[in-house]
């Protein structure tokens, strides 16, 4: 299966739900690795790495976020996979 890896940038009202865990969720839910974590301006940044069918449902996740999200913009840059990470973890 081909891998791939994306890092992605959320814009909007996102932190204040919770948006971070949900995304650490969602992610260990498709099997992914790699981490996710606020920005001090509000946005909220991820980086995820596996199937590259994984990864673009992850990335349809954010664009969508919870159900109580307004996400306004979604930053996505596709990488090569670096295989860093074992599994998915909120970073601070």
């Amino acid at each position: 299966m081909a891998t791939t890896r994306a890092h992605i940038v959320v814009s909007g009202r996102v932190q204040g739900v919770f948006y971070r865990y949900s995304a650490v969720e969602e992610a260990t839910r498709l099997g992914l690795s790699g981490w996710v974590k606020n920005l001090r301006d509000g946005r909220v940044e991820a980086v995820a790495e596996g199937e590259r069918d994984a990864v673009e449902r992850f990335v349809e996740w954010c664009r969508r976020g919870p159900p109580s999200a307004h996400v306004e913009k979604l930053d996505v840059d596709w990488e090569a996979p670096t295989g860093e990470f074992r599994g998915f973890e909120t970073r601070y």
